[in-house]
């Protein structure tokens, strides 16, 4: 998840997934969340937000999932854990502490980021529309891009063999 700040103190909140499957094209999914700072509106993704923007991507990408989660308190959280256990079709894998290097998500949002910093926006659904964007340019363009995050972390899709 990245949380962007908006010219008007409200927010934008990313949750995203990089899928990769060997011999098929890297894929990106995401949901957006925009706090307005309005009275009663939730300010970030409720452990239901993640739990459906997991269900989606095992609809749209039609395979079991194995899932790579950093440490972040709503992935860590005991009221998701039986919302994942439900889900014969996930595989959970907690990152060890302080290692972003390990999480090729962490590379999407750091080349997201890269360009929003001199932007100038007034209106935090503003802000919303060019990260949506931005994300949409990187979901749809030459895989190369999203595989790179994946090899910026070292990691491959080799399975380990003894």
């Amino acid at each position: 998840m990245i949380t962007v700040p908006g010219a008007d103190r409200g927010r934008v909140n990313i949750a995203g997934l990089l899928c990769y499957r060997p011999a098929q094209r890297s894929r990106l999914i995401y949901r957006l969340h925009v706090y307005h700072r309005r009275r009663h509106e939730q300010k970030t993704f409720t452990e239901a937000d993640y739990i459906a923007l997991l269900d989606d991507a095992h609809q749209q990408l039609g395979a079991p999932i194995v899932l790579i989660w950093d440490n972040l308190n709503r992935h860590t959280d005991a009221q998701i854990q039986p919302y994942l256990h439900r889900r014969d079709w996930l595989t959970v894998i907690q990152l060890p502490p302080y290692t972003p290097d390990l999480n090729p998500v962490e590379g999407l949002w750091s080349a997201l980021k890269r360009g929003l910093g001199n932007r100038l926006t007034d209106h935090v659904d503003h802000l919303a529309a060019t990260i949506k964007s931005r994300l949409s340019t990187m979901q749809h363009r030459n895989d190369s891009l999203l595989d790179g995050f994946l090899a910026a972390t070292g990691l491959t899709l080799d399975p380990i063999t003894p």
